[in-house]
């Protein structure tokens, strides 16, 4: 029993870069075979597809948050397979999550910009929606990601092994592993999970303190938080401060410090303006100020295809080479095998066309305009894929409605230019937006699975095939729901779904598409930045997604990330440090895992109606959350010094 708990564990250096000469060697190894694509976990895997899809989608439209569907998902393959002792069930439980997991990838990029028809609609009620635009602006989105992304595998995984912290794969590769490891191995990740999860569950659903702390609510700052609009605010979530400790120090200091500087410097320096003196700092932010941040995003996202332009050249050069027969498969590793070359070109090849017949037939109706959409759509695509794998692979938090938000600016003054304008236009642009951001949240989907497969040693093209199977169901579901959401609620008048990212896109391309303002100066404020963050060696995407990103959800990140280096630095002995951050590293991804699947009960039970209210005062709420969240760092810190070198 101990070996086969000791083969089911992570590799000494699957975190950190190798050496020289050094090898990976999964849990799985690649020269055996082991049970991943069959009956059970297909099927398992596509139920679960449209049962997170349903709950993301209704979640997602209104509140306004999506939650992650991997960690719930990877959490219950391993609840079942460890309830009916099912041997051999790692692989399985992988390509269940992955196929699962396409649920809430296709849901961000749905909800994010397509219900803004529906908004708009009720503006300009020429404006038509109907189920098969929302589902193949959905799907063909998704297989674009997917395939766009799959050249870039091997770099990102593979190459830059040990360079990103790469979170929510950690947390999700932690809870399988430990999910076939069980017994005591798998104990403070079960511990680390209830603390996390019932902490969480208790703050968001019964409120007995709150989420976020703000300075806003303490008399004695009134002044700086009424007149100078300058406010401190952090998320007390076990999952967020857990997401932060395996960002890291250096990264979780980069995004904090885009935080500061746009909440600390820029909504002050805003807030000056006579027309904005009655205006919350948070008004500025969303009205005004993260604007920056979106064009630091789109600047840093160019740069980032400057620097991997020989990656990106490399990656369409296969693709060009299997057109020519030339390309024959190498003898690769199974866990290194990706699809085949030739099958992924002519599959984009199919996805392309599909997409182009799908502009001409069903959206523009002119040729001319349909030939430029289809360009802005796969250039941006292919280009910002590289961006969005890179953002998750640092951040595990995705800018897709950032980046969409400038994709839409710039393919509207495209549109417009060749007459594509007035309530044509809008859908034009916000179903082609929605292929796009669908593309970008599945680019960074997919950097996921990859790494949790590359890290466990299931096979890539058997990933990458299923995928595109639980897009496909995924796209379907979001589809109906959205439908029956607005036939239910509305996205408009009282009562209606909040849908805060759609309404932020239908407030964009509206001035744009019927004649406005847009906020030129900001975006060229961020790019500038972005430049010479770049200029001055400080990775510029971190701190560009820390200005697009709120205060509440950044700060945490950095103290997430001091209690990383504070745990893995205080002993001399570099055995014992080590051993810190490794237990470290379990009771974060048990916070990010327990947080993540009490989010989905909590979403469950307010889809039931459930609502609770206290008799506690906000100031009340506040203060209990401070003792709170000092007792999560307290006991995420000395849990970690408690741990003893490998002996």
């Amino acid at each position: 029993m101990k070996k086969q708990q000791d083969e089911m564990s992570l590799p000494d250096n699957a975190f950190s870069e190798l050496k020289l000469g050094e090898k990976y060697v999964p849990v799985m190894r690649p020269d055996r075979q082991y049970p991943e694509v069959t009956p059970y976990s297909v099927s398992l895997g596509l139920i679960m597809a449209v049962i997170f899809s349903a709950a993301a989608a209704y979640l997602g439209l209104k509140v306004g948050q999506v939650f992650e569907a991997a960690i719930p998902i990877a959490i219950i393959a391993a609840g079942i397979a460890g309830v009916t002792k099912r041997k051999d069930s790692l692989g399985e439980n992988v390509m269940i999550q992955s196929i699962g997991a396409a649920s809430g990838i296709v849901v961000a990029g749905a909800i994010f910009t397509l219900p803004a028809l529906y908004i708009l609609q009720a503006k300009y009620p020429e404006i038509t929606v109907n189920f098969l635009e929302v589902f193949l602006s959905s799907l063909l989105g998704g297989l674009l990601g997917i395939l766009f992304f799959i050249p870039f595998r091997k770099y990102f995984v593979s190459d830059m092994h040990g360079k990103f912290p790469f979170p929510e794969a950690t947390a999700t590769t932690q809870v399988l592993i430990s999910g076939q490891k069980g017994g005591s191995d798998a104990k403070p990740l079960l511990i680390a999970g209830l603390v996390g999860g019932l902490y969480d569950f208790f703050a968001s659903t019964f409120k007995w303190w709150a989420e976020d702390i703000s300075t806003s609510i303490i008399p004695a700052m009134s002044h700086m938080t009424d007149k100078l609009k300058m406010v401190f605010k952090i998320n007390t979530g076990a999952a967020v401060l857990g997401l932060g400790y395996i960002v890291g120090l250096r990264y979780s200091f980069i995004i904090f410090a885009g935080s500061a500087f746009i909440w600390w410097i820029i909504v002050p320096l805003m807030g000056t303006n006579p027309e904005l003196a009655g205006s919350s700092a948070e008004e500025i932010f969303k009205g005004g100020a993260r604007f920056i941040g979106i064009g630091g995003i789109a600047m840093s996202g160019i740069i980032g295809i400057i620097k991997s332009w020989g990656v990106i050249r490399n990656a369409a050069g296969l693709a060009g080479k299997a057109f020519k027969g030339g390309n024959k498969d190498e003898k690769v590793e199974r866990h290194q095998k990706d699809i085949s070359m030739k099958i992924l070109a002519f599959s984009l090849l199919a996805a392309l066309a599909v997409t182009f017949v799908f502009f001409y037939v069903g959206v523009i109706h002119n040729l001319m305009q349909t030939i430029v959409a289809f360009f802005v759509v796969v250039v941006i695509a292919f280009l910002f894929t590289t961006v969005a794998a890179n953002a998750i692979a640092i951040v595990g938090s995705n800018p897709v409605s950032g980046m969409t938000l400038m994709t839409l600016i710039v393919a509207s003054g495209i549109f417009v230019a060749v007459g594509l304008d007035g309530a044509r236009g809008i859908v034009a642009s916000m179903v082609i937006g929605g292929v796009v951001c669908t593309a970008l949240s599945m680019a960074g989907g997919m950097v996921t699975d990859m790494k949790i497969g590359y890290w466990l040693g299931t096979t890539p093209a058997k990933q990458q095939t299923w995928k595109a199977v639980g897009t496909l169901l995924s796209a379907a579901t979001v589809g109906g729901v959205m439908i029956v959401l607005n036939k239910t609620y509305g996205f408009v008048g009282d009562n209606a779904l909040v849908a805060p990212q759609a309404n932020a896109m239908a407030a964009v391309i509206d001035p744009l598409m019927m004649g406005g303002d847009t906020p030129w100066l900001l975006y060229i404020v961020g790019a500038i930045l972005a430049l010479l963050l770049n200029w001055l060696g400080v990775p510029a995407l971190p701190f560009s997604l820390g200005m697009f990103i709120p205060l509440q959800l950044n700060t945490p990140l950095l103290v997430g990330g001091i209690i990383s280096w504070f745990v893995s630095s205080r002993s001399k002995n570099a055995e014992v440090n080590k051993a810190r951050n490794e237990r470290g590293t379990l009771l974060a991804s048990g916070f990010i895992a327990g947080g993540a699947l009490m989010g989905v009960v909590s979403a469950g039970m307010v889809f039931f109606g459930f609502d609770y209210k206290h008799g506690l005062s906000e100031v009340t709420t506040n203060w209990i959350a401070v003792a709170m969240y000092v007792a999560l760092i307290i006991y995420l810190t000395v849990s970690c010094l408690k741990a003893k070198k490998d002996k």
